[in-house]
């Protein structure tokens, strides 16, 4: 057995202890990954203090046995879910637990409907483990913040006028691609001129042109983790004063909450960091989203750096810091970085330059 699984297995059934439960049962890519190394999208895991299942159905046996270690590998026909539930009364499991962020109403009348068990929602089962990463889950991601800068760096120097975000967001995509990334971790944003206002706009036919801001949002999976980074630039040359003014009062919130991050900080207060200085600055009613989030297995995952988190960062987790001001009508500013919380502070995970550039 590897010796992530054996660790993770070991810190799973603690879990089961703590919350009175005999068993576990997942059905989510994620956590199925985190626990046994499956990358495929189809699967269940079963996991009792003495056993560790592991069911698929026949399009992904053989991938299973290549890449999952430490469990039995079952070969299911039929729905995967009603199969979970026959394994729960098989194994004489009696209050097996669930995350009910991870399983849909429907799985979970599937699985109900066909065991005496009585299923447990156990919020943060598996993704309070996931959120504090190993050393080779920060070398992947990492990895693939290198891979995806990589390509931002490539790209810059192709713009032209006339280029259309959706171009421009397909190009990053390809790329990511062909340089040896599984693809993009989320649908990858490129924003022009007023439409960088956008928060998380979906790229369209708008061409580029002369004094347009540009914002880029884009990241890749590569080995099984991503990448999240934002950097946002001016075409050509600058859109104006108020432009270069909340480029400014982003770049310093950024900084402000970058070195107020540390193990024991509750992410609330963290997210006040940057608030604070955009607020301070007259834009506090222009930045309405969170500061940040965990980024590992899924692009948006625990903890959430927001303005109700009562999360506390811990030493090795991986969070997004985002701040950003969106006028409507004229445009936009996000400056996001990855970084692994350490024990005195944080490591940056990406190293793309933040100083205001014109393309």
């Amino acid at each position: 057995m590897a010796r992530h699984t054996a660790d993770r297995l070991a810190a799973l059934r603690a879990k089961l202890l703590e919350a009175e439960c005999d068993a576990f049962v997942g059905l989510a890519p994620p956590d199925n990954q985190y626990l046994t190394g499956f990358t495929g999208t189809t699967s269940a895991v079963l996991v009792t203090q003495d056993t560790a299942e592991f069911l698929c159905d026949s399009r992904y046996t053989e991938q299973a046995e290549s890449q999952v270690s430490g469990y039995d590998v079952q070969e299911v026909s039929g729905s995967v879910p009603v199969r979970l539930g026959e394994r729960l009364d098989a194994l004489g499991v009696g209050k097996p637990s669930f995350d009910p962020a991870y399983l849909s109403v429907a799985q979970l009348e599937a699985i109900q409907e066909t065991t005496k068990a009585s299923l447990t929602p156990v919020p943060g089962v598996v993704s309070l483990l996931r959120a504090v990463k190993s050393p080779d889950e920060i070398a992947r991601i990492r990895e693939a913040s290198r891979l995806a800068e990589g390509v931002l760096a490539d790209l810059l120097g192709t713009l032209t006028a006339g280029l259309t975000e959706r171009e421009l967001a397909a190009s990053f995509e390809y790329e990511f691609k062909r340089r040896g990334a599984r693809g993009a971790s989320f649908d990858t944003i490129a924003l022009f001129g007023a439409r960088s206002s956008l928060p998380h706009g979906e790229p369209d036919g708008t061409p580029l042109s002369s004094g347009d801001a540009v914002l880029l949002d884009f990241g890749c999976r590569l080995d099984g983790y991503c990448s999240d980074l934002t950097r946002t630039y001016a075409y050509d040359t600058i859109p104006g004063a108020w432009f270069e003014t909340i480029y400014e009062v982003v770049l310093e919130a950024q900084r402000a909450a970058l070195k107020a991050v540390r193990p024991g900080i509750e992410c609330r207060k963290l997210d006040a960091v940057a608030r604070d200085v955009i607020a301070e600055a007259g834009y506090g009613e222009r930045f309405g989203h969170g500061l940040g989030h965990g980024v590992g297995i899924e692009v948006h995952e625990g903890p959430r750096l927001g303005k109700e988190s009562e999360t506390v960062l811990e030493e090795g987790m991986v969070v997004t810091i985002e701040p950003g001001i969106y006028v409507p009508g004229q445009g936009g500013v996000r400056i996001e970085d990855l970084v692994a919380v350490t024990s005195d502070g944080c490591e940056p995970l990406c190293g793309a330059p933040k100083t205001l550039k014109v393309l």
